[in-house]
């Protein structure tokens, strides 16, 4: 680190206390969704509906998009945006902690999941200024490779909070609503944190304009970095393909692992921390790798070890064989899954939060990564609740095969613009 200039220093201390922190909550919230089926017991719709609330909110990124770029105390907005959206976890105090008042159409049900929309809507204040403050705080050599440091440490810590979680999980089934009240406490001071990484408005006055100019202004100027950018969109296309395999998987792998393999909370976190475990391990070599190589071709990399992990996962329905030991359940085919599945976590966690970095200059950042959020969004509407009408009404292997099928062609559609379309920054990877 004797390379990093003093703003680089400042910035990357205080990055990596904002993704220790960080850690802890993703360690509990990478358990909501098993929490949502066995402890509350809510549906399987319901189930598709918790995970659409935390990508579905960056579609207020079209309204929000120029107001954050008026904004001159991004530093202020920041730190209202965690008081507003973290502290609502508190309210998980309350909650029963018996099936009989958690049983059926529970009304904690839908308080539960406007609890966490609360919580995801403040993502679309904060995850777009995270680039922005760091793309302007590291130089374009070392974005990548500081940005992995502090993605490492956040799964580091994210491990071993999963896995004391689902261990106390196991003993109580309604620990959480002890959890998540100190989980708040945490998630205000992780980005009261982030809002002191130094940062100067440099940006050009814009003249204030009536709300709806200031939404069609935003959505326009969306649609103008599409229509110009050429690799962007084709990188957009590309994700396009993989959200939709992704997110008509993702809950239905949670129903698989409760309904098909019957796994406890300890076995469920042991598959998390051993897929996280090797993503620790390959994060700082895909951190370099990704300034060095075509951000599509890095993408490539995710979409196919997603697809694979997802085969050996449909596998494990077939050749069902495990051992057991320390109360947790380790199939034979799932030893595949937890490889692959660390591949994908490594790149992804790059590529999905920065890639989007890769085809702009520094100073437009944050309004790449509202677009990537807001087409996030988009295909979040449908693509869950897609995936489980698929499994509802064929099963888990069909849901499954759409599901990489739709992997392929985004590996496909990457791989061609790669090769027909050129990156148009200044300082395209591996030059």
């Amino acid at each position: 680190m004797s390379d990093l200039l003093p703003r680089e220093r400042k910035a990357f201390a205080l990055h990596m206390s904002y993704s220790f922190l960080e850690g802890i909550i993703a360690g509990l919230i990478i358990l909501n969704e098993f929490v949502f089926v066995k402890s509350l017991l809510g549906s399987n719709y319901q189930l598709a509906v918790l995970f659409q609330f935390s990508m579905a909110v960056f579609l207020l990124l079209i309204f929000m998009n120029e107001w954050l770029k008026r904004i001159h105390n991004k530093k202020g907005v920041l730190r209202r945006a965690a008081l507003l959206t973290r502290l609502p976890l508190l309210l998980l105090l309350f909650f029963p902690r018996s099936p009989e008042q958690l049983g059926g159409d529970s009304v904690y049900h839908y308080i539960f999941l406007a609890i966490f929309l609360v919580y995801y809507l403040g993502n679309t204040v904060i995850w777009p200024t995270i680039n922005l403050f760091l793309k302007t705080s590291y130089r374009h050599d070392n974005f990548s490779r500081l940005y992995s440091y502090a993605t490492t440490l956040n799964k580091i810590v994210m491990m071993v909070t999963t896995f004391f979680y689902g261990w106390l999980l196991d003993m109580d089934n309604y620990i959480f609503v002890y959890i998540f009240p100190v989980a708040a406490v945490l998630g205000v001071l992780s980005v009261f944190l982030l809002s002191l990484i130094p940062y100067d408005y440099e940006g050009e006055e814009v003249k204030e304009s009536g709300f709806w100019s200031s939404v069609k202004e935003s959505a326009m100027g969306m649609v103008r970095i599409l229509k110009t950018n050429r690799s962007f969109l084709d990188f957009e296309i590309g994700f396009m393909f993989y959200g939709i395999g992704f997110m008509g998987s993702v809950t239905v792998i949670v129903l698989f692992f409760e309904s098909a393999l019957g796994l406890n909370y300890s076995s469920i976190a042991f598959y998390k921390n051993g897929y996280n475990v090797l993503a620790i391990m390959l994060l700082p070599f895909f951190g370099k790798l990704m300034g060095r190589i075509d951000p599509r071709r890095f993408a490539s990399i995710s979409f196919l070890a997603m697809l694979l992990y997802i085969l050996f996962l449909t596998l494990t329905e077939y050749y069902p064989a495990y051992v057991e030991f320390w109360d947790i359940r380790l199939h034979y085919m799932l030893i595949f899954y937890i490889l692959f599945h660390g591949v994908f976590a490594a790149t992804m966690a790059l590529t999905w939060f920065i890639g989007s970095a890769y085809f702009c200059p520094s100073e437009e950042a944050g309004n790449y990564q509202s677009v990537h959020l807001v087409l996030t969004a988009f295909r979040s509407l449908f693509a869950p609740l897609l995936g489980i009408a698929f499994y509802e009404a064929w099963g888990f292997t069909t849901t499954f095969i759409i599901s990489m099928s739709s992997l392929a062609l985004g590996m496909g559609y990457m791989y061609w613009s790669e090769r027909n379309v050129s990156l148009p920054v200044e300082n395209p990877p591996g030059k």
